[in-house]
């Protein structure tokens, strides 16, 4: 089921026809337990495109539906959760006290409260005032009102800003079970590493214009980076091993060189004639960093 839908979708500020615009046709969909990164420099339209798809400014142009359904109406906002990228809230309320907050405003059990905070890792610290919070707590607490309603679709502006590594996987891992459960997720995220191994889809947005769509792999085929291939000598080995890939340099004691995607065959099969002069090797695919600087550039 698909549960957003943007349609030719177009936001000007400027009332005029010929001003700027902040997004310029862009079309996407997204289906229920579907994870997609919106990606894109500050000003791209990232966060338009969100506060539009929240009903929180007009559109110019073209259209939204989640579940068939206007942006802001009712409906809408019961179905859909947003985490800001810098979550605010009263300094001098407890977590639970906020959440309780929450939960009477969306129509919810304030006993659920402790339930939502233990989720997000936030149990032993509900009785503090959020004043003492530290920014990636204040997220914590921000990701446990987002939770609320089981919400249909959330939408999520750098979600995991101020959150440590350990914290980062665990956020990412409530994602997953939340997509597993047909909730389907809009994140956009400057932590290219992250959303690289934990979105299905990628949009990258360059000055308002929809320039890629795709899983990595799609966005890999479409860019036709090269490989990076890097290989560690075998002791005593390492001229025999410079003459055999003689388009490799060494660097701190490893060889490396990049290649064509379709030329991974031929490097194999190359590593195995001089595999008694390889103590080992790695074949690394561009990541999704090198993906989007190339597509920006290109774009811009």
């Amino acid at each position: 089921m698909t549960i957003l839908t943007l349609s030719h979708l177009t936001k000007r500020y400027d009332k005029a026809a010929s001003g700027a615009a902040a997004l310029d046709d862009v079309s996407l969909s997204i289906s229920a337990g579907e994870r997609v990164a919106l990606l894109g420099h500050n000003g791209a339209g990232k966060s338009t495109l969100m506060k539009c798809v929240l009903g929180l400014i007009p559109t110019s142009a073209g259209a939204i539906s989640i579940a068939g359904h206007a942006p802001g109406s009712a409906v809408a906002r019961a179905l859909v959760s947003y985490l800001p990228e810098s979550a605010a809230f009263h300094p001098a309320l407890t977590g639970r006290e906020q959440i309780r907050h929450y939960l009477r405003l969306r129509g919810g059990h304030v006993r659920d409260a402790d339930a939502l905070l233990d989720r997000v890792g936030l149990l032993e610290a509900a009785g503090r005032r959020i004043g003492t919070y530290s920014k990636g707590m204040r997220q914590r607490v921000g990701l446990a009102q987002a939770l609320i309603g089981t919400p249909r679709l959330m939408v999520l502006d750098e979600p995991t800003s101020g959150l440590d590594p350990i914290s980062r996987r665990e956020f990412y891992d409530i994602l997953d079970d939340l997509a597993g459960q047909g909730t389907a997720i809009l994140l956009s995220s400057h932590a290219l590493s992250e959303v690289e191994a934990r979105t299905d889809r990628i949009v990258i947005l360059s000055k308002g214009q929809q320039v890629a769509e795709g899983s990595l792999a799609d966005l890999r085929r479409r860019a036709a980076l090269p490989l990076t291939v890097s290989m560690v000598p075998q002791s005593g080995q390492e001229e025999a091993l410079v003459a055999a890939f003689p388009e490799a340099a060494m660097h701190h004691g490893a060889l490396s060189f990049t290649c064509e995607a379709d030329e991974k065959s031929k490097v194999l099969a190359r590593l195995v004639a001089n595999r008694d002069q390889v103590a080992d090797f790695d074949i690394q695919p561009p990541s999704l960093d090198d993906i989007y600087a190339h597509i920006s550039r290109r774009a811009a």
